[in-house]
């Protein structure tokens, strides 16, 4: 239940944050946290990617310590994550790619399509960095076993030396070894609850507790801004690198959920609710993936319209007013794209034997490199689209052996 309320979060957050208006057929591109101040404390509640993390450190860690049990190899276990964390963004990367071939072809200019691939495709940053940390899960989880909480301890000073060289350094580059350490650290985090080491109310009350104070202290005598996700008024932001404020801040929103834990788990003995949970679960990649490309065809549909809905102030009375009218048609648009590609994140069971430990670590760096190039240089340039770039997540998939060709070999044992 954490993760289908984190992931809601995610995508009605996403949907809030666009303040856009189009006038005179021209797209004028606007963000809340940018207009509205006031907002920007607020994120350190509805930055929900450390949740994601610290309930995926509870799933891989249960998940890694059955297959060991069992003898599945390291090659068999990733090769059935990445299954289903990177067949899902095919079909996302497909659609862009033709799509955006075609709008070209169309006298689309290539700038308006990279702002939009950049809006729709913003969810993959986060896919790349969580499918490293699951790669990395059984060491971590071995590191967990030997050295408990001094892991984490470890995990959160070498990223705030991280933050020190890159930031008071000017070692840009070295910041980005916080995309494993911060959310490695937090994904340790889940270790922990997965072998009850953060049981009973006041351990959980002082680890919120302990997060959001350290947090708080970091942003008000640091270089950290306040906003938790990345706005373009701020030099350093807390995202791009992941800062070790993030790791903090997962502590203190691991504190909260698991407040909330006996709560949530009496409101999901209620059918209806435990049947709306179970039917997000089992679509939520998809739905992560295609909330945004949802809401750049709306804004699309909204230009080649001349505006249609699109021209109310951002922040009057009456924008305020339109959103649950914004989030109705764009919850529309986005159980089409459900309909439509959700049974990607549902392979069927894979019999195959099981693959050398490199392959599907292979797959991984392809997916990876790609999604991180798209982050960095985007879908489009002058000269059109970015086509290896796009092709290098299809092309790990593939070669990586995740998704089954139709004379892969079968374990008949």
């Amino acid at each position: 239940m954490m993760r289908v309320v984190s992931i809601l979060v995610v995508v009605f957050g996403h949907w809030l944050m666009a303040a856009v208006t189009i006038e005179d057929g021209e797209l004028v591109p606007g963000h809340l946290l940018e207009l509205a101040e006031w907002t920007h404390p607020l994120t350190w509640v509805f930055q929900v990617m450390p949740v994601f993390f610290f309930v995926g450190g509870y799933a891989n860690g249960l998940s890694w310590r059955s297959a060991r049990r069992r003898g599945e190899p390291y090659g068999t276990w990733l090769r059935t994550r990445l299954r289903r964390l990177g067949i899902p963004v095919v079909p996302l990367l497909i659609v862009w790619s033709v799509g955006g071939w075609l709008a070209l072809r169309l006298g689309l200019d290539w700038e308006l399509l990279q702002l939009a691939s950049r809006v729709a495709l913003v969810p993959t940053w986060f896919l790349a960095a969580y499918v490293v940390i699951v790669t990395l899960a059984p060491v971590a989880l071995t590191i967990w076993e030997r050295f408990g909480w001094r892991s984490i301890v470890a995990g959160l000073a070498l990223a705030g030396a991280a933050d020190i060289l890159a930031i008071g350094a000017d070692l840009v580059p070295v910041g980005f070894l916080n995309y494993v350490l911060v959310w490695g650290t937090v994904h340790q985090l889940g270790y922990a609850w997965l072998d009850d080491r953060l049981g009973g109310l006041r351990r959980r009350a002082w680890l919120a507790l302990g997060g959001f104070s350290a947090t708080l202290i970091l942003v008000w005598a640091g270089p950290y801004p306040v906003p938790m996700v990345g706005i373009d008024t701020t030099q350093v932001t807390n995202t791009y690198p992941p800062r070790v404020t993030l790791a903090l801040l997962g502590i203190f929103q691991a504190g909260l959920v698991l407040l909330a834990e006996p709560w949530l788990a009496r409101q999901l003995q209620r059918l209806r609710l435990w049947m709306f949970v179970v039917g997000i679960s089992a679509q939520i990649m998809t739905l992560y993936l295609w909330h945004l490309t949802a809401m750049v065809v709306l804004i699309g549909l909204g230009i080649f319209t001349g505006g249609l809905g699109f021209g109310i102030e951002p922040l009057t009375t009456a924008w305020w007013l339109s959103r649950p009218v914004w989030f109705l048609i764009l919850g529309v648009l986005t159980a089409g794209f459900l309909a439509i590609f959700a049974r990607f994140e549902r392979p069927a069971p894979d019999p195959r034997p099981a693959p050398p430990w490199w392959r599907p670590i292979l797959a991984m760096l392809f997916l990876c490199a790609g999604l991180g190039f798209l982050a960095a240089i985007g879908i489009a340039d002058e000269d059109g689209l970015n086509g290896v770039i796009l092709s290098l997540p299809i092309v790990g998939v593939i070669v990586g052996g995740i998704v089954r060709s139709p004379r892969s070999p079968v374990n008949m044992s």
